[in-house]
């Protein structure tokens, strides 16, 4: 079982920034896929950013150009960093893994309980 713990949410105005972070904890394998989903109020769940063990990072349309997907493998965390953040960037957001121990074994996946951003004035 892996654990996903999410902090940084909060209220910001628009145009500013804000860092989220996402610690693993529990059965950590090395082979992985780290990712930031979003959920807003009425909306299905979408993707915001992925990265892989391999390094490989991979953008919404929606944030490319202004978020970055980051990690830090010694302490099994990744960062989402989103700057001129707009009021539809508001939502829920969803930490997400899944890793596997060998290439030949199946994923397995993990959803972290979510924190709330909001982008008001």
């Amino acid at each position: 079982q892996v654990q996903l713990v999410e902090s940084g949410g909060g209220l910001v105005q628009p145009g500013g920034s804000l860092t989220l972070s996402c610690v693993a904890s529990g059965s950590i394998f090395s082979i992985y896929v780290m990712a930031w989903y979003r959920q807003a109020p009425g909306k299905q769940r979408e993707m915001v950013a992925s990265i892989t063990s391999d390094g490989n990072t991979n953008y919404a349309d929606s944030v490319k150009g202004r978020s970055t997907i980051s990690r830090d493998n010694a302490k099994n965390t990744i960062y989402l960093q989103m700057n001129s953040l707009e009021p539809e960037d508001t939502a829920v957001y969803y930490c997400y893994r899944k890793n596997r121990r060998v290439m030949t074994m199946p994923w397995l996946s993990y959803w972290g309980q979510g924190t709330q951003v909001t982008v008001s004035s």
